[in-house]
Order: structure tokens, then sequence, then C-alpha cells
């Protein structure tokens, strides 16, 4: 899987060098239910701290998507949310745990029906200008078109724009989000990993860039978190074989990227769902393209 895949060797070592201290924090739900999440480092070869397991958060085999959720820390515990996709609905999901990890309380708000027909989901929440703070919601369905709505300060979801042309795409994760675009970085079933910008506009029009043309086709998820200033930090699970692999990218520049492969995560990664544990949105910046 990392073949082809890292820039020239003094390229290398001063993009692994600078990315040493990088790191994220990998979300999954198991199939009996459980919330999993797991500190990745992209050290050579990368490291992956314990499974901290909350249990029976969902019901066995419930939880078929899940986009970024917040992890935050509290006086009393920790509160998390996000949204699932439960069976064929979407829902949002406020968890209280105490200081000893035990779920203290749980609340699913219904967002609406239809969700059986999707592939991948994530949202995007930008509130760096007070005057025009942001969230989006995106949702790749199985026939390849890619839809885009506006969330209300109310949690109301507006339509805003849909594009066709993403039938091949396996895998996508958001590696930019910013006051005039947001950007998705996604393999493809025939191999290749292409970047794909939204500008926030009402006319819907992805620019699609190639970053490489081949060897990423084995992946069922990417996950990808913030890596220093213009960089992102990628994880690319396998579930055929229950491997992980870790990246570190250069600020996204179609085939000009570069690419530094840390190598295998140790461990088994075959959960059925993926995600990536953000903080809070007001410290969550992604500026990988």
């Amino acid at each position: 899987m990392t073949a082809g895949l890292v820039v020239s060797p003094a390229a290398a070592s001063a993009k692994t060098q600078n990315a040493a201290a990088c790191a994220m924090n990998l979300g999954s739900v198991t199939a009996g239910g459980d919330q999993v999440l797991q500190r990745i480092t992209a050290t050579t070869p990368p490291t992956a701290g314990a499974r901290a397991v909350t249990p029976n958060v969902y019901a066995d085999g419930a939880a078929r998507l899940s986009g970024s959720f917040v992890n935050e820390s509290v006086p009393t515990g920790s509160s998390r949310y996000g949204r699932v996709v439960l069976g064929d609905a979407m829902y949002q999901h406020w968890l209280e745990l105490g200081t000893n990890g035990a779920v203290k309380s749980s609340k699913l708000a219904r967002i609406g029906g239809g969700w059986s027909a999707f592939t991948d989901f994530e949202h995007s929440s930008f509130n760096d200008n007070p005057t025009h703070p942001r969230t989006y919601e995106y949702a790749l369905r199985n026939d390849g078109v890619l839809f885009r709505w506006v969330v209300g300060d109310a949690g109301g979801w507006q339509a805003y724009g849909s594009a066709p042309g993403f039938a091949a795409v396996k895998s996508m994760t958001l590696i930019s989000k910013a006051a005039a675009y947001d950007t998705f970085l996604a393999n493809t079933r025939g191999g290749a990993l292409y970047t794909i910008r939204i500008p926030v506009n009402t006319a819907m029009k992805p620019v699609v860039t190639k970053v490489r043309t081949a060897t990423w086709q084995g992946f069922e998820h990417l996950v990808a978190g913030q890596c220093g200033n213009y960089g992102t930090v990628v994880v690319g699970i396998d579930k055929d074989t229950g491997s992980a692999y870790l990246y570190t990218f250069g600020h996204a520049d179609g085939p000009s990227t570069s690419i530094t492969g840390h190598g295998k995560l140790p461990g088994t990664y075959a959960d059925p769902t993926y995600f990536r544990w953000a903080p809070p949105v007001k410290s969550d910046w992604l500026f990988g393209e």
C-alpha cells in the first residue's frame, strides 16, 4: 500500500521530522455498538495508543455511518456530540461521560430518514469570521451525487446544491474548511487520489484535482486531521485485511503534493464505522489545501 507514495528522500526526511508531533484522535463504532477513541501519532513507524472504549452506546449493528464527533473536556468528565446514521435515519447525538469514562447521559434527536442510500457524510463548521459563521453538511449518495445542506442555528436543514459525477469515490474526508471553500480528500475504486474543493456559493461546482493516479484503492475509510499549519495527517483503513496505514500530507497542490508514508499502524482495524474525534469548532482548524 505504501509503494510509490513517498517523495524524494530529502523531502521525506524533512517532512517526517516536521510531522513527528502530528497526531489525531481516531474514532470508530464497533459491531457491538461500542464507541472507541484511539490516539494515533505520526512517528515512523507510527504509534497507536490504547483503545478507550465506551461500551453499548448504540444497539448492535445499528450505527451505519458517523460524522466527526466533538470530544470536549468538562469539569465533570467529557462532553461528546456529533451526527450518526442509525439504520435509515440520521440523528444528532449528545453524550455526557463522567470522570471514570462511564456514560452519564445520552440523547438522540432524529434529523430525518432516507439515509440508506448514502455511503458517506461529514459536516463543516466554520466561524472564524463572526459575521459569517456557517455549518454545512455534505453527503455522498450511492449513485455518485454529492449533496450539500446549510444547517441553521435552530438545527433545520436547507438544501444548498448538489453535484453528480462521484460514483467512483470509495471514501472521502474533510481536510480544509475556510471562509471561501471546503476541501475533501477522496480515493477512488480505481486507486486514484483527489482533492474536491467546494466553493462557498450557491452554485455548487466542485473543483476536482488529481493528487495521485494509483495505489489508494484498498482503503474503505480515509480519516484526516490537522498536521501543523498547512498539512494533514491521514489514516487509511483497509477493512478487508483489518489494517491501517498512516500518512502525512503537505499542503495539497495536485500531483506536487508531498505525501510521506509512515507505515502500518499496530493493531487490527475492522470496525464497521470510522470517524474523527474533533475539538470544539473554535479550536478545530483544517488547512490541508
